[in-house]
């Protein structure tokens, strides 16, 4: 406030002479108000020395789009303030799940690397699973995945496929059409990169995941973790992305315009400060929460071990 005042007092030897009061005189002096302020701003950010805008610039971090298995840097470390009660709201949710059993559990994608197949052909069952799992629940993904793996499920045979008679096997996904031309595209492109013993695998990084049609960020963490047993990221889906605004743990809910969430920015938050050794179980965790206890509507907060702690409760014990 200081540099303001300093950058406001001398406004007035800028402005041109004219009568004081008149609309003339009122317009120069909002333009010279504004000339001043940018100019000692600008100064001082160049220096180094005004602390606000090296926030700005500190915030803008949080804005990349494209995905990277590496952690966040320390900058996006400072923006990190998670709810202090979050420990202990991991172990109570740990508790709470120990007891009750999630769709998740049954029929997550986790649950599709089979190690009674080769190595490499379990990962792309659970790469297919990804795939379908887009705005699909767990057990209708599930039976879709079934009934793929009853008519044989490998790279060769999707290529072998017609993409109707595939439609019709995942149907009644979301995007089942969509989700078949992408499926038969990726084992196409893994054919093409098979190895010289005839192994065909998945990609083995983030990057060259989400570089497959249909695969985004969310599904190559997920794939990364079950698949290759490599949690470089944490899997943000939408349960993940409306419990942790809940719990206070991360702040990227759009209030403005709730049916455009960015999972994206809640896994960069995430990551800045929870513990890499829970990135592995974190997921599937809060997953199978949302679908047994804190629901995208009517959580059953009064049967939660969190209602005491958790800042979203009190709202929901009310209603």
């Amino acid at each position: 406030m200081m540099l303001v005042r300093h950058a406001l007092r001398n406004i007035s030897s800028n402005i041109p002479q004219v009568s004081q009061g008149s609309s003339v005189h009122m317009k120069l002096r909002s333009s010279a108000k504004r000339d001043a302020l940018r100019s000692t701003l600008a100064t001082y950010a160049y220096n180094g020395s005004f602390e606000t805008t090296n926030k700005l610039k500190k915030r803008k971090i949080l804005k990349v789009e494209s995905p990277s298995s590496k952690l966040q840097s320390k900058d996006e470390e400072i923006l990190a303030t998670p709810n202090v009660n979050w420990n202990e709201m991991l172990l109570k949710i740990r508790e709470m799940r120990a007891t009750m059993k999630a769709e998740v559990d049954e029929d997550g994608s986790e649950t599709f690397y089979d190690t009674k197949h080769p190595a490499h052909v379990a990962r792309f069952h659970v790469l297919i699973s990804a795939m379908l799992s887009s705005q699909t629940k767990d057990p209708i993904n599930a039976a879709a995945m079934r009934r793929l793996l009853d008519n044989e499920l490998t790279v060769e045979s999707m290529i072998k496929i017609k993409e109707d008679k595939l439609a019709q096997i995942i149907y009644p996904v979301s995007f089942y059409r969509n989700k078949a031309k992408s499926i038969k595209k990726v084992a196409s492109i893994l054919k093409e990169r098979e190895s010289e013993d005839g192994i065909c695998d998945i990609p083995e990084t983030v990057e060259n995941l989400v570089a497959l049609p249909g695969v985004g960020p969310k599904m190559a963490y997920l794939v990364m973790n079950v698949a290759w047993n490599k949690p470089v990221g944490i899997c943000v889906d939408t349960h993940v992305h409306r419990i942790c605004n809940r719990l206070g743990w991360v702040s990227t809910w759009n209030k403005k315009n709730p049916k455009a969430q960015d999972p994206e920015k809640t896994r960069k938050e995430l990551e800045a400060w929870l513990p890499s050794e829970h990135w592995d179980s974190i997921n599937q965790l809060l997953v199978g929460f949302g679908q047994t206890i804190c629901h995208a509507r009517q959580p059953k907060c009064k049967d939660c071990a969190l209602q005491s702690i958790c800042p979203s409760a009190s709202k929901n014990l009310r209603s």
